[in-house]
C-alpha cells in the first residue's frame, strides 16, 4: 500500500512545464528535481514530501518525449502520479524508470486529500473522503517493471540486458 497526500493540478500540463528545457542539458537528477513544476507552481518543491502523490486532470504529460520529467517527479520523492488521462510517451516514460502511473478518469481528488492506493490492483481510497476509485489496470509486465524499480533493472534481473 502507498499512502500519500494528493498535490493537485489541471489538464494539458505539458512536460515544460514539468521540467523546463532550459534544465534538461544536466545528467544530475537532484538538480532535475530542484525545478520540477516551478514554471506552474514554484512552491512545489517545498510543500511535497516523500511519498505524497501528483494528481491531474486531462492529458498529463503532454509535449515532448523527455524522459527528464518523469525522472524530476521521482527524484523529488512523488509516489504516484494520477491523472485522468495520461499523454502516452510520458506514461511509458514513467513506467520504464519506475515511476508509478495510474489513469482514473472520474476522480475529484483535491488538494490535500490523503490517498492510499494499491498498485497492483489499481484501487485508490481517498481517506479524507472515504470515496473509492478503480484506475485503469496496469498489465502484469508493467507491474513487475514498477515492481523491480525501472525497465533497466527489470531486463537486468530477467537475463536479458545485454549492456553493462
Amino acid at each position: 500500500m502507498i499512502k500519500g497526500t494528493a498535490h493537485v493540478y489541471g489538464d494539458n500540463i505539458d512536460t515544460d512545464r514539468i521540467i523546463p528545457g532550459k534544465y534538461t542539458k544536466t545528467l544530475d537528477i537532484s538538480a532535475l528535481a530542484a525545478h520540477v513544476l516551478e514554471d506552474l507552481d514554484p512552491s512545489f518543491r517545498t510543500k511535497v514530501k516523500q511519498g505524497d502523490i501528483l494528481v491531474a486532470g486531462d492529458n498529463f504529460g503532454c509535449g515532448s518525449s523527455r524522459e527528464q520529467a518523469p525522472i524530476a517527479i521521482k527524484e523529488i520523492g512523488v509516489s504516484v502520479v494520477i491523472a485522468r488521462y495520461f499523454a502516452r510517451i510520458f506514461f511509458r516514460n514513467a513506467i520504464n524508470i519506475g515511476l508509478p502511473v495510474l489513469e482514473i478518469p472520474n476522480h475529484t481528488i483535491a488538494e490535500n486529500d490523503k490517498l492510499e492506493i494499491d498498485l497492483q490492483n489499481g484501487k485508490v481510497i481517498n481517506l479524507t473522503t472515504q470515496k473509492s476509485y478503480q484506475a485503469t489496470p496496469l498489465p502484469k509486465v508493467m507491474i513487475d517493471i514498477l515492481k523491480e524499480g525501472g525497465m533497466v533493472a527489470y531486463l537486468k534481473k530477467n537475463g536479458t540486458y545485454i549492456l553493462d
